[in-house]
């Protein structure tokens, strides 16, 4: 590697939670200068507020304005999933690398269509996500730049571990199984597939999904095999709906016609078996675990809540503005704190590679081809759920 520092220019589409994400990842960025230039977003205000938190240099509600400008290297799109590819096709033509939060798209409906979950067959979604990601990996083929695909878990400190492990073993992976769990979301919207593409698979369910479909990755590259997904069945569903109101008053999930529950089976072409649970349902606390089941080892990630410190507080005089961790609705008693979150999670290490990846010319660890096949997988699942059988690729 080159060791003059390289600098690296971004402008970033979107002020919302996402933003913040990832402007902590770029302050902690090291060997490679970043310069965040422009933050863009129909709302002027949100966006002066991300510019006066990480110090971007100027605001714009105009994304053509900040295509236009000749010293932004890296477009990172923060936005809500619907516009990802349209915004991801228009930036890497306008010569821009782009960077793109999870997941890369989902079907959404028509406009005005309401119900989308309910009345649109989940084998035409799949078709029309297959039909949107192929006219974008025919941009990013065409164009050469750099598509950055922002899945942290990827990145997340047990997950990259794990895969050091496997590579230096060359250990054949028999089984994974990721789960995620919480009480529901916190945006108004979750509940409604022409909002989010899909339930809490779609949401948070594709974070284990595509961490095990890279860990998978890492193992066929260490033992130079060519390993691909053969066939996905899934099980979806909402949980929620038997509660009377006040049983439903500690959980956040709202479901109007997309899931709140999602188990998926993904069948290797070597055999072997990648497992996602994802539950809107959980109490407790954000819990996120992934486990490696191999021919010679066992490898567990608990990537939330983490085991580093422990708290019991028996009041919350002082902690007013003190976050111990998610989804926790008090924090009294004992609760797993969040410890150097931000890197534990993935959020520094993506940033990481992909300002690396930019200043060097290099591919990401997390590209195109997983952002792909993680929608791809996810729009068969719910195909697979709503036809009651599998479906094989």
């Amino acid at each position: 590697m080159n060791n003059e520092t390289k600098t690296v220019v971004v402008g970033t589409l979107g002020a919302g939670y996402a933003a913040r994400l990832h402007g902590n990842g770029y302050k902690k960025v090291s060997g490679v200068r970043v310069r965040l230039k422009t933050i863009c977003d129909l709302n002027t205000d949100l966006a002066r507020q991300v510019q006066e938190e990480f110090g971007y240099e100027q605001i714009t509600a105009d994304f053509q304005e900040m295509l236009a400008d000749p010293e932004i290297d890296v477009i990172d799109i923060v936005t809500p999933p619907f516009v990802h590819i349209p915004m991801a096709i228009q930036a890497m033509r306008a010569g821009k690398h782009v960077i793109c939060e999870k997941p890369l798209t989902g079907y959404f409906g028509k406009k005005g269509e309401e119900n989308v979950g309910k009345t649109t067959p989940k084998a035409f979604m799949y078709q029309e996500v297959l039909r949107s990601m192929d006219e974008l990996k025919a941009v990013v083929e065409e164009t050469g730049k750099k598509f950055m695909y922002a899945e942290n878990f990827v990145y997340a400190t047990p997950i990259q571990r794990s895969a050091q492990l496997v590579r230096a073993k060359k250990s054949k992976i028999l089984f994974l199984q990721g789960f995620v769990g919480l009480k529901g979301s916190s945006s108004p919207v979750a509940g409604l597939w022409n909002k989010t593409g899909g339930g809490q698979l779609v949401r948070n369910g594709t974070h284990p999904l595509s961490g095990m479909l890279w860990l998978k990755q890492q193992e066929a590259q260490a033992r130079g095999e060519t390993i691909t997904v053969k066939s996905v069945s899934a099980d979806v569903g909402t949980t929620t709906a038997c509660l009377t109101e006040h049983e439903h008053r500690h959980i956040s999930a709202r479901p109007q016609d997309v899931e709140d529950y999602a188990a998926v089976t993904v069948t290797f072409s070597d055999g072997t078996k990648c497992l996602t649970i994802a539950s809107d349902t959980v109490l407790g606390g954000t819990q996120n675990t992934v486990d490696v089941f191999c021919n010679d080892s066992a490898l567990r990630c608990q990537i939330t809540p983490p085991d580093l410190l422990n708290t019991y507080f028996l009041d919350e005089d002082g902690l007013e503005d003190v976050v111990l961790g998610e989804m926790l609705p008090s924090k009294l008693g004992w609760n797993g704190a969040f410890v150097s979150d931000e890197v534990i999670r993935g959020y520094m290490g993506e940033l990481q590679d992909f300002m690396e990846a930019v200043a060097y010319d290099r591919e990401p660890a997390s590209g195109f081809d997983l952002a792909y096949e993680t929608a791809k997988i996810m729009y068969a699942a719910y195909q697979s759920a709503e036809e009651g059988r599998r479906i094989d690729f």
